[in-house]
C-alpha cells in the first residue's frame, strides 16, 4: 500500500516550491522495498511524476501564453532554479534503487524499454551538470523573450512576427517582399544579442558533455535523447539521400512556379523555408480558410468526425475543457506545440493562428500529438506513455495527411473542392520543400557541436549555415540580402531551445508518408494501424513502432525516391481538380 496520498490537482499545491514535492520523494527513497511491493512503489512514483510534470507543463504554458508577464516568468524561473534541480537529484536516487532489482522480477515484466532508458539516464547523470542545465534553460528563455517581443508597425497597426508571417503567403509579390523585409529587419536588429545567447549555450552544452565523459555535445545529445536505433552517421546518410532524391524534385517545383508566375528569378520572399511559405502559383484568391479560433475549432472538429468519431470526441473534449489556445496575440511566444498534462491524461495545444492554411496544417499536426496522449492513457505507468520523439512526430505528420481528404465544405471542412485541391498541393509540395531545409538545420548542428571552437565565432556559424544553404536550398537569388541568409539559423528556434531536435521531423515525415501511402489502398486498415501504434506509447522500439504503423524505419535513397514519386503523381492528379 502507498504511504502517502497525492493531491488530485495542481491547484491544490504550490508547484513553484520544491518543498511541495520533497516529502513524497523522501518517502519513496526511504520506503522499504521488496519484490512484493515493488509494483506499488513504481505506481506511486509514476503518480508523483504525473503531478510534477503537469505542474511544470502548466507553468511553461502560462509563460508562453504571455512572455511579458513578469509573474509568469518568475514562476518558470522558480521551476528551473529550484524545483527541477532538486527533482533531478531525487529522481536519480530512485532510479538507482530501481536498477538494483532483477529485471526479470514479475513487477518489471512490462518495463524492458523503460529500464533500458532509465539505465542510460542514470549512467549519463552528473550532479555537476544540474546548475548548467539551469543556466541553459535561462538562456533558452531569453531567446523566447527576445523573439516573442519583436514587433513593428504594419499599415498603422502593431504586428508581431507571427502576424507578419501571415503576409508571406500573399499573392501580391510586393506585399510578400514588404512582410519579408519587415521580418528580416526585426531579426537582424537582434543579431548581436542572439549571437551572444547562442555562444553561451554552446559553452554550457560542451561542458555538460565533458562532465559526462563524452567528447562533444553531439555524442551527449544522442545519448540523452535515447537514440538507440540510429547513429550520427545514419543522419548524414539521410542528408545525402535528401540531396539525391528530394532536391531535384524541389528544383522542379521551383522552376514550375517561376515559369507560371513569369518571374525571371525567385527571391527570398517567394520561398521562406523556416515558415513553410512557398509562393502560391495557382489561380484564384489566397487561401483564407477561417477567421478566429472558434471557426478553426469547429471546422477541425467536423473533419475529425469524418475521419474517425473517436478522434473527434478527443478533440471535442479538449475544446470543452479549455485546452486550446490557438490565436496569435502580442507577447505570445512564437510557434506551436502540444503539451501533455499527465495527471489529467489530457493534452494542451498552443499555436499562433492568423487565419492561414499553414494554421490548418498546424492544427491537424498538433492534434495528432494530442491523439497520442489520449491513446496512451490506458498504459499504467507514465514512462510507458513516453514514445521516442521520432515516432511522436509520425503521429502528428500522419494526421495532416490522413485528414486531408476531408478539408472540403462537403465534410464541414474549410474549402471548396478546387480550394481543397490547392491546399493539398501546397501541403505536399511543402513536404518536398521541408526535407532539404530539415537537412540544413540538422547538418548545421552536427557541424556546430563537432566544431565547438569554430562555432564559438558567430561569423563561422554564419558561414557554415550559408554553405549548407547552397547545398540543399537551390535556385533562390539572395543578392542584396546576404546578411539575412547568413543569420538564417537565428530564425529556427530549435537550434537555440531544443538542440538536435529536428531530424525527428524528417524521419517522421518518411514514416507518415508511408502511413498515407497505405491509406490510399486501405483507409480503414491504415487508420487502425496508426491508432494501434499510437496506443503502444513507449513500450516498443522505434523500428517496432514504425512497423506497427505499417511503415519501415529506413531513410535511404530508394525509399525517398519512391515517396517523392508518389507525391509528384498525386499533385499532378490534384492539379486537375483545381480547374473544376
Amino acid at each position: 500500500m502507498t504511504s502517502f496520498v497525492l493531491p488530485r490537482s495542481i491547484e491544490a499545491i504550490n508547484p513553484r516550491d520544491w518543498e511541495t514535492f520533497a516529502p513524497y520523494f523522501k518517502e519513496l527513497a526511504e520506503r522499504p522495498l521488496t519484490p512484493e511491493n515493488l509494483r506499488q512503489w513504481l505506481t506511486d512514483w509514476s503518480d508523483l511524476t504525473r503531478l510534477l510534470f503537469e505542474a511544470a507543463s502548466m507553468i511553461y504554458i502560462e509563460k508562453s501564453q504571455d512572455t511579458t508577464d513578469e509573474e509568469k516568468e518568475q514562476a518558470f524561473l522558480d521551476l528551473i532554479e529550484d524545483v527541477f534541480p532538486q527533482s533531478q537529484v531525487a529522481v536519480q536516487s530512485l532510479k538507482e534503487r530501481l536498477l538494483t532489482f532483477d529485471p526479470n522480477n514479475a513487477a518489471l515484466q512490462d518495463m524492458t524499454l523503460v529500464l533500458r532508458n532509465m539505465q542510460n539516464e542514470a549512467d549519463l547523470y552528473r550532479e555537476e551538470n544540474i546548475p548548467l542545465f539551469t543556466e541553459a534553460s535561462k538562456l533558452e528563455n531569453e531567446y523566447d523573450k527576445i523573439t516573442g517581443g519583436l514587433k513593428t508597425e504594419w499599415d498603422g497597426e502593431e504586428k508581431n512576427l507571427s502576424q507578419l508571417g501571415f503576409f508571406l503567403n500573399d499573392k501580391d509579390r510586393a506585399v510578400r517582399q514588404k512582410a519579408w523585409q519587415a521580418i528580416s529587419d526585426l531579426w537582424l536588429s537582434q543579431r548581436e544579442p542572439l549571437n551572444a545567447v547562442y555562444g553561451q549555450l554552446l559553452e554550457l552544452r560542451q561542458q555538460i558533455a565533458h562532465n559526462a565523459g563524452l567528447p562533444d555535445y553531439r555524442a551527449y545529445a544522442f545519448r540523452e535523447k535515447g537514440r538507440f536505433d540510429y547513429t550520427p552517421e545514419d543522419c548524414l546518410t539521410f542528408h545525402e539521400a535528401i540531396e539525391t532524391a528530394v532536391v531535384p524534385a524541389l528544383r522542379r517545383i521551383l522552376n514550375r512556379k517561376k515559369e507560371r508566375l513569369g518571374y525571371d528569378r525567385l527571391r527570398p520572399w517567394d520561398w521562406v523555408p523556416e515558415k513553410g511559405a512557398l509562393v502560391d502559383d495557382s489561380d484564384g484568391e489566397p487561401l483564407r480558410p477561417y477567421q478566429g479560433q472558434d471557426a478553426l475549432i469547429q471546422h477541425t472538429l467536423n473533419i475529425f468526425n469524418q475521419l474517425d468519431p473517436q478522434l473527434s470526441r478527443y478533440f471535442a473534449t479538449m475544446a470543452e475543457d479549455g485546452l486550446l489556445d490557438l490565436d496569435t496575440r502580442t507577447g505570445k511566444a512564437l510557434g506551436g506545440y502540444c503539451s501533455a498534462l499527465p495527471l489529467r491524461n489530457r493534452p494542451f495545444i498552443f499555436m499562433n493562428g492568423v487565419g492561414s492554411h499553414d494554421d490548418v496544417q498546424t492544427m491537424l499536426h498538433e492534434a495528432g500529438h494530442a491523439f497520442h496522449v489520449f491513446e496512451t492513457a490506458e498504459l499504467p505507468l507514465i514512462w510507458q506513455t513516453d514514445p521516442p520523439m521520432e515516432f511522436c512526430e509520425v503521429a502528428s505528420m500522419s494526421m495532416e495527411l490522413l485528414a486531408a481528404p476531408y478539408l472540403t465544405n462537403q465534410y464541414g471542412g474549410f474549402y471548396t473542392s478546387p480550394q481543397s485541391a490547392r491546399a493539398r498541393i501546397e501541403h505536399l509540395e511543402g513536404i518536398i520543400a521541408f526535407l532539404p531545409y530539415m537537412a540544413v538545420v540538422d547538418a548545421f548542428q552536427h557541424w556546430v557541436y563537432t566544431h565547438p571552437q569554430q562555432a564559438a565565432e558567430a561569423s563561422q556559424c554564419d558561414a557554415a549555415w550559408t554553405k549548407l544553404y547552397d547545398r540543399f536550398i537551390p535556385d533562390i537569388d539572395w543578392s542584396g540580402h546576404e546578411d539575412s541568409r547568413e543569420a538564417g539559423w537565428h530564425r529556427k528556434p530549435h537550434i537555440f531551445t531544443a538542440p538536435f531536435y529536428y531530424i525527428e521531423y524528417g524521419m517522421a515525415q518518411i514514416g507518415a508518408l508511408q502511413v498515407w501511402r497505405n491509406s490510399l489502398q486501405d483507409r480503414v486498415g491504415a487508420l487502425a494501424d496508426y491508432r494501434q501504434a499510437l496506443a503502444l506509447g513507449g513500450t516498443k522500439t522505434l523500428p517496432e513502432l514504425f512497423a506497427s504503423a505499417g511503415a519501415e524505419f529506413r531513410f535511404d535513397t530508394a525509399m525517398l525516391t519512391e515517396l517523392v514519386d508518389l507525391i509528384e503523381r498525386t499533385t499532378a492528379e490534384l492539379e486537375k481538380n483545381t480547374l473544376s
